[in-house]
């Protein structure tokens, strides 16, 4: 591919990252909130009690406010990375300091469909490889959050990773997904109680059984224990960081999914 072709696709690819990346901000944000509401409403109806009715929640409804003053923010303030910087990283309205972890994930985003595009150019491989990182990376900011790993998102992305290794989408044969899928879940499932049954204790929860087997599905069985074993010590060195930094206390968990996603991303870079 020519040189000039090559700048254009990256181009595109990280400008298109960076309109991704805000809605994995959006996703980020709002999916627990959505999945808590429904939750509540269903505990509420099977107890027999009378849910009142809440003003409408899900991913395009209603329009980005401020968290802090509540104002909703004009269409020219919500341009990916631009608007941060041109806003000094405050509301437009109420000049709150906004999160950094707003434009490090569209940068984020931005960087893996870069990746994707240099990697694979301009292929069906390299838009499957963009909804792969996009999604981890949501996952593992959700889990970081809330301990939660959806289903909506995780059981999507596993069956597309064994639907992409059908067609020869990705370089892994589909004998080699579907027993990574299955062998990812079973291994963190058998983890799971053995710890269980030794100290009585969780030691992680089901979230993390899917997402391995999602990794599973689209690197292969062979890359399982390099995954578990990257993410395990990350995770660990992570742990006692926080506990000699006084930010972890005794007992508190902290969420393996986003140490499993950082492996994914290394896996995908190899």
């Amino acid at each position: 591919m020519p040189l000039e072709l090559d700048w254009v696709l990256l181009s595109l690819a990280g400008t298109l990252g960076l309109v991704v990346g805000s809605f994995v901000n959006v996703v980020v944000y709002r999916l627990p909130r959505m999945l808590e509401r429904d939750w509540a409403h269903e505990s509420a109806s099977l107890q027999g009690n009378e849910v009142p009715p809440a003003p409408p929640l899900n991913l395009l409804f209603p329009r980005s406010h401020c968290p802090q003053c509540k104002a909703c923010i004009r269409w020219y303030n919500t341009i990916p990375l631009l608007s941060f910087i041109v806003l000094r990283g405050k509301c437009a309205h109420c000049h709150h300091a906004i999160g950094l972890r707003y434009p490090a994930i569209e940068s984020s985003t931005a960087l893996i469909f870069m990746f994707c595009a240099l990697r694979w150019g301009l292929t069906p491989s390299a838009g499957l490889w963009c909804i792969l990182g996009a999604v981890l990376l949501a996952l593992a900011c959700i889990d970081w959050d809330t301990h939660l790993l959806p289903d909506v998102l995780v059981l999507p992305l596993l069956w597309l990773g064994l639907l992409s290794a059908s067609v020869g989408w990705i370089p892994v044969a589909l004998e080699a997904s579907v027993w990574g899928a299955a062998l990812g879940y079973f291994s963190l499932w058998s983890v799971f109680w053995c710890f269980k049954w030794i100290s009585g204790k969780e030691g992680m929860g089901y979230g993390d059984f899917k997402l391995l087997a999602c990794l599973g599905a689209w690197f292969g069985w062979s890359m399982l224990l390099p995954i578990v074993l990257l993410a395990s010590v990350a995770g660990s060195l992570v742990g006692i960081a926080l506990k000699l930094s006084h930010r972890l206390g005794p007992g508190e968990p902290i969420p393996f999914g986003p140490f499993l996603v950082g492996a994914g991303f290394i896996a995908m870079g190899i």
